[in-house]
């Protein structure tokens, strides 16, 4: 009986430049993609990285969505420290003064209560966002972190009213995207477009950027 020939894979030196070449197309196309997004980000966020990387992992966990937190600050301040905006909201983290007295208050880790200190207002924006998180019932983790995005923006009432009036309105209340965020349970018009925008921006937009970027992982991305 005949045994069967082994195969192996004879290459010439042609074939080692062609796989060399096709390898370093790949490669250098991820470095592409990487520096595009990189281009995208405003210089003043790598400044930061390491602080919101502490801090988000801090209060988050290992696994935290560095991500989405970076796009946060993004959409909030462009990350800069000295941001104040036309109502009043302050530092990176753009909190207003009186929910900046509250997490003081409620969180020992926040006491000095500095929203004009970089490090103090990543710290209060994880925090808040976690506290937010727990508060909330959603489907994915995506559809959470939208909700909590929105809660963040506009209030963690309106999240629970908008919810409900979309159960009783035939949606799933545990979905945000094209459900929950389609309904209105009683804000003025520009208020609600606002708050609408807000989670689509950051997970839609900013957040694969980061990601891109190799700023770690997202809650969409």
């Amino acid at each position: 009986m005949r045994r069967p020939a082994h195969f192996r894979l004879r290459l010439t030196p042609a074939g080692v430049f062609w796989i060399g070449y096709l390898l370093a197309l790949v490669v250098g196309g991820l470095l592409c993609v990487r520096n595009a997004a990189a281009a995208d980000i405003p210089p003043g966020a790598q400044k930061h990285r390491a602080d919101l990387i502490r801090n988000a992992r801090a209060v988050w966990g290992l696994d935290a969505p560095v991500a989405t937190f970076a796009g946060q600050v993004h959409a909030e301040s462009r990350w800069r420290p000295d941001a104040i905006s036309p109502v009043g909201a302050q530092g990176i983290a753009q909190f207003m003064p009186a929910t900046a007295d509250w997490i003081a208050d409620a969180y020992p880790a926040l006491a000095a209560r500095q929203p004009f200190n970089p490090g103090w207002g990543l710290r209060a924006l994880v925090t808040y966002d976690r506290h937010l998180w727990e508060r909330i019932k959603a489907a994915s983790a995506c559809d959470r972190m939208a909700m909590t995005l929105s809660a963040y923006n506009g209030g963690l009432g309106w999240v629970w009213r908008d919810q409900k009036l979309a159960a009783a309105q035939g949606a799933d209340s545990a979905r945000w995207f094209d459900q929950v965020e389609r309904y209105n349970a009683g804000r003025h018009a520009a208020a609600f477009r606002e708050n609408r925008g807000y989670p689509r921006l950051i997970l839609r937009t900013f957040e694969p950027r980061y990601v891109a970027a190799g700023w770690g992982q997202g809650s969409c991305a």
